[in-house]
């Protein structure tokens, strides 16, 4: 007994000290946070529907989207919401494709829809700003080229709106396509990014959304009040992150409230693999810092510790930096006699709980997807997902790292530098200070 008091108090405790790090900061906030949804979901309120519905106006940004239009407008048109009061707006911004040819074909085959081509700027921040001021409707709601809509999630939007007016934006839920990945067609990364993408959304949105402290809309998916929006200074061509800019304008510059419909629900395509994470996880982070370096520029001293995005960096960034030195560390560790068997305790016990997280989540996402009997079904079967997501989430944390190293080094850009080139160029520093340390050796000999 003495001697595993002593190996734990005294040698083992500055290990168990950074070993409590992700427990206190991470997990126990989760485990509460999940609690607190399971039980709000057994409460969920009913949506009344209008007198009369409002007319919409659905704005697509297009760039080169020949292979995958056809499909996006063809899931406006088969949504629920009626076609006589949905404007669709087409904002091509400088498209080198077959992307009119697409629009054309489509407009003959949907005669029904009121819908319209506008050419714009390149960039999708400029697209949506030229869009916004020919939209009509009462709400203007954006989504991707590249994704589908499920027939009832532009409904639900606006009964959402409708029911609550003090919501003056919404974003969506953002799902990878099931069907793909059912049939075989993607690996145990795409399960992943599915299980992912689930908790994300109808989990950690959620809880944000209750607190009023969402810290993004989904650029894929995402609704606004037609008067909200307009108040704004539009989105913001100078970043990346334009959906996180036009977020806190309208939450922190507006005062206004910003929301998740968790029941309209726009599909993806899966993660092509992890060439493609790595450039999406990495345009991610360098647009999330563009906007919160600005945001935290103009908050006042006063109003510091007070704000959910001082919270927020603490956990995603400062926090993030410890965990990947530590990975290293934890080797050195063992040149200085640490037990072996107590560090991977440690490690084991912190992945448990992780599990942990992961099962009340999927719970909590359970209870949501109970309109969406397909779905639901499908993310039934994926629970064992929850035993490989820390080593998931572990992979897009180091990305994210690169992603911060990276936006300190080079300039903005939408598309970061991929995973092959990057790894070239990291054997090639390697190989190069390689020589020189065995040159320098050999001339002290």
């Amino acid at each position: 007994m003495t001697y595993w008091l002593n190996l734990t108090l005294f040698k083992m405790g500055f290990w168990i000290t950074w070993a409590l790090v992700p427990i206190v900061v991470e997990i126990i906030p989760a485990l509460v946070s999940g609690i607190r949804i399971f039980f709000r979901n057994l409460h969920r309120p009913k949506l009344e529907m209008p007198d009369k519905m409002p007319m919409i106006s659905v704005i697509v940004p297009v760039y080169n989207s020949e292979a995958t239009l056809f499909a996006c407008i063809k899931s406006i048109h088969d949504s629920t919401y009626p076609n006589r009061l949905t404007q669709v707006i087409l904002a091509d911004n400088a498209s080198t494709d077959n992307s009119f040819e697409v629009f054309n074909h489509a407009q003959n085959e949907f005669a029904d829809m009121n819908m319209q081509l506008m050419h714009t700027e390149k960039g999708k921040a400029s697209a949506l700003n030229a869009a916004l001021y020919a939209a009509i409707g009462t709400y203007i709601i954006n989504i991707d080229s590249d994704g589908v809509l499920e027939k009832h999630a532009l409904m639900n939007m606006v009964l959402n709106f409708e029911n609550d007016y003090e919501v003056s934006a919404l974003t969506g839920t953002i799902l990878p396509q099931h069907q793909l990945i059912a049939r075989g067609k993607r690996g145990l990364l795409q399960h992943n990014e599915y299980f992912e993408y689930a908790q994300a959304f109808l989990s950690g949105r959620v809880i944000e959304s209750n607190s009023n402290h969402l810290f993004t809309m989904s650029g894929a998916f995402s609704a606004f009040r037609k008067e909200a929006v307009l108040n704004t200074f539009l989105y913001n061509t100078a970043t990346i992150g334009e959906d996180t800019d036009m977020t806190f304008q309208i939450r922190d510059k507006l005062k206004r409230k910003v929301a998740i419909c968790d029941n309209a629900i726009f599909y993806i395509e899966p993660i092509s693999g992890l060439g493609e994470l790595y450039t999406q996880r990495q345009r991610w982070q360098r647009g999330e810092v563009e906007v919160v370096h600005q945001q935290i520029t103009e908050l006042k001293f006063v109003d510091f510790f007070k704000s959910f995005l001082v919270r927020r960096m603490l956990i995603d960034h400062t926090f993030l930096f410890p965990r990947m030195i530590w990975m290293f560390a934890s080797i050195a560790l063992l040149f200085l006699r640490y037990s072996v068997v107590m560090m991977a305790m440690s490690y084991v016990i912190i992945y448990l709980l992780y599990i942990l997280v992961g099962l009340l989540n999927y719970v909590c996402v359970l209870q949501l997807l109970w309109t969406f009997p397909q779905e639901r079904q499908f993310y039934r079967r994926q629970w064992w997902v929850a035993l490989t997501l820390p080593v998931y989430n572990l992979i897009c944390a180091w990305i994210r790292f690169v992603g911060l190293i990276n936006s300190m080094t080079q300039t903005s850009s939408w598309n970061s530098v991929k995973f092959g080139t990057e790894a070239r160029g990291v054997r090639f520093v390697l190989k190069r200070d390689l020589k020189e340390f065995i040159r320098k050796w050999k001339s002290l000999k």
